[in-house]
């Protein structure tokens, strides 16, 4: 699909955006590296508290940069953002008010742990470094809060997610991916190409962790000698 935009209108979208909201690129930023500082704690209130901040960084991704500044030279932003609220809603609904979702890195498995770091790291250090290092940096280029970043960050915290990851929780993000990725392949920004690849690890995850769940055999109730089963 063609784009309505040239590479240079989405870089100056960036780049008025990134002078509009001052340091809010390094708070936001605060903020994620506070999300991961919890998913280590042992607070049982931590579960809450991460996904209503990653709600946080939905909402500000679509209210603030999709219709505060893509929509002016995107109409699809209007809908972008629209979604990105939505996702800030299915956040708040399984992991706030019905509290269905927890971080524990601990508790995963070597591989999800490391598969988590590696997304995060890269959200937050190298996708920065890799678009200064190709000549669009900050404030010229996206930076965290953005919905590129944002949405790789948040499939690093999907990985620390225990037990099976929900569909509908990473519905949105992997479509997202799918039109970021379409759309850094027409402007030549590669460092959003990272998009695909956290998305497909994210679908392997969540299929794999429904895989060994239906797998996983029953365990037969405790019988007695006579095979009656014992009653406490």
């Amino acid at each position: 699909m063609q784009l309505p935009f040239s590479r240079e209108q989405f870089l100056d979208v960036f780049r008025g955006y990134n002078d509009a909201i001052g340091i809010m690129p390094a708070l936001l930023v605060g903020l994620a590296i506070a999300l991961v500082a919890a998913a280590y704690s042992r607070s049982e209130k931590k579960h809450r508290a991460i996904a209503a901040g990653l709600a946080v960084l939905w909402i500000w991704s679509g209210a603030v940069y999709h219709w505060g500044f893509f929509a002016r030279i995107n109409p699809a932003a209007q809908l972008f953002g629209a979604l990105f609220l939505v996702q800030a809603g299915v956040l708040l609904a399984l992991g706030v008010l019905r509290s269905r979702l927890k971080f524990e890195p601990r508790g995963q498995r070597q591989g999800s742990t490391v598969m988590g770091w590696a997304l995060i790291a890269y959200a937050l250090v190298g996708y920065p470094l890799l678009g200064a290092a190709l000549g669009h940096g900050y404030p010229n280029g996206p930076s965290f809060g953005a919905p590129c970043p944002t949405t790789i960050f948040f499939f690093g915290l999907m990985f620390w997610v225990e037990g099976k990851i929900p569909v509908m929780l990473v519905a949105l993000p992997v479509a997202w991916a799918v039109v970021g990725t379409s759309a850094a392949v027409q402007l030549g920004i590669p460092e959003d190409f990272g998009l695909a690849v956290a998305a497909v690890l994210v679908a392997g995850a969540l299929m794999r962790r429904r895989l060994v769940s239906s797998a996983t055999p029953l365990r037969p109730p405790a019988a007695g000698h006579n095979g009656i089963t014992r009653h406490a």
